[in-house]
């Protein structure tokens, strides 16, 4: 996928071994995971998972991301969260997996496995699995708020490890869309954290490593996400390793 850039992460690599700025400006973000919701307004079985993945947005200590897809929309009701950008996202996703086909709703968690995004015991079960097994947030990401500027800090890797993308995500506020055609017609759902934009902006390379975001480009977009996440060789999406939220949406 080409993500699109609408602005350049100043980046600048550090070899240090503390992190810049007071304690009070600074949140320490290790979250307990990270959930890629692929949904759809015209996909009668969505709205049971929009409405649990709306549970696990409002938690302070969980990256949840919705990506709504384009390929339901045939079905009478036009996703108007949707875009080519986020159903290409899934379509990687889908062959990092091995899988032969897309569906909705699905909930990719840290980037390692997916399961059914209604199923709330899928959801927490795969990240109760995910953290047994270390394979849960392992790179620390601090974010410092500046009068221009927000400055993300990566953490070293403990042991070795293969380079990753910081991957900025930008979303929207919680919005209620009355669904007025399609297999959903009637209903009125409340949709969280929509993905609007995401794109590759820098590299880490298991050392601490300090980005900057333009402060201004940061807010007028809603809420912002950053993760770190490793890609393979062939381009598609691989484990999530670290995750910050940089800026919550204001309603």
């Amino acid at each position: 996928m080409e993500f699109r850039r609408y602005f350049r992460l100043a980046a600048v690599a550090l070899a240090f071994t503390g992190f810049a700025g007071s304690a009070n400006s600074q949140v320490k973000d290790r979250p307990l995971g990270v959930i890629e919701l692929f949904t759809s307004q015209g996909c009668n079985s969505c709205p049971p998972a929009d409405e649990l993945f709306a549970e696990f947005a409002a938690q302070d200590d969980m990256v949840a991301l919705a990506y709504h897809v384009t390929y339901w929309d045939y079905l009478g009701w036009q996703d108007k969260l949707a875009s080519n950008d986020n159903t290409e996202r899934q379509y990687a996703y889908m062959r990092a997996f091995g899988s032969r086909s897309v569906y909705t709703p699905q909930a990719v968690i840290n980037g390692r496995t997916h399961v059914n995004g209604a199923k709330r015991e899928d959801v927490t079960g795969a990240l109760d699995n995910l953290a047994k097994t270390g394979q849960a947030m392992n790179i620390d990401i601090k974010i410092t708020e500046n009068p221009d500027t927000f400055t993300i800090d990566v953490g070293a890797a403990e042991g070795p490890s293969s380079a990753a993308h910081v991957v900025v995500v930008h979303y929207q506020a919680p919005q209620e869309v009355d669904l007025q055609k399609g297999e959903n017609k009637g209903r009125k759902v409340t949709y969280w954290n929509a993905v609007t934009d995401l794109h590759t902006a820098g590299m880490w390379h298991g050392k601490a490593q300090r980005y900057e975001l333009p402060r201004s480009e940061v807010e007028k977009k809603g809420g912002c996400a950053v993760l770190l996440q490793a890609v393979g060789k062939d381009g598609l999406p691989g484990p999530i390793l670290g995750a910050a939220v940089v800026r919550r949406p204001v309603n």
